[in-house]
């Protein structure tokens, strides 16, 4: 079954910008962000925070390059991509309850708070523009 779907001018958009930040994302990981990325590894990860980072780093870049240019398997990444955020959600919650700083602006408890509520509007970004929820209404009508 083919689950590929057409996805408007703004959704396409969207996931590009999408696909942007996650490279960008990635590649700090890598470099210049690599020890405040760290920070949100919550301790009670069983391997090196580093190791933890880099591959972070590698996915989103893998993730953001796919979203960008491989159409035929726009939802599958969708998907995955919203996984991945509810996957790291728990280094950020770790990063709140730790009161750890990071990247310079998240040197407070509100800053770290707010923050946590950007996790869903990512998830729903991915899904959105790589048309989840159009191909779900699509098999459901």
């Amino acid at each position: 079954m083919n689950k590929q779907v057409e996805t408007t001018v703004t959704q396409n958009i969207f996931r590009i910008l999408l696909a942007l930040f996650m490279i960008f994302a990635g590649f700090s990981h890598l470099t210049f962000n690599r020890i405040d990325f760290q920070s949100q590894v919550p301790d009670w990860i069983p391997i090196s925070k580093d190791l933890v980072v880099i591959l972070s780093g590698i996915v989103e870049m893998a993730l953001g390059i796919g979203l960008a240019f491989w159409k035929t398997e726009r939802v599958r990444l969708g998907w995955a991509l919203a996984i991945f955020f509810i996957l790291v959600f728990p280094g950020n919650i770790a990063q709140y309850m730790d009161s750890k700083d990071a990247f310079g602006l998240l040197n407070s408890d509100r800053a770290r708070l707010i923050r946590l509520f950007f996790q869903p509007i990512l998830i729903l970004w991915a899904l959105w523009s790589t048309g989840v929820f159009k191909l779900y209404r699509k098999k459901n009508n």
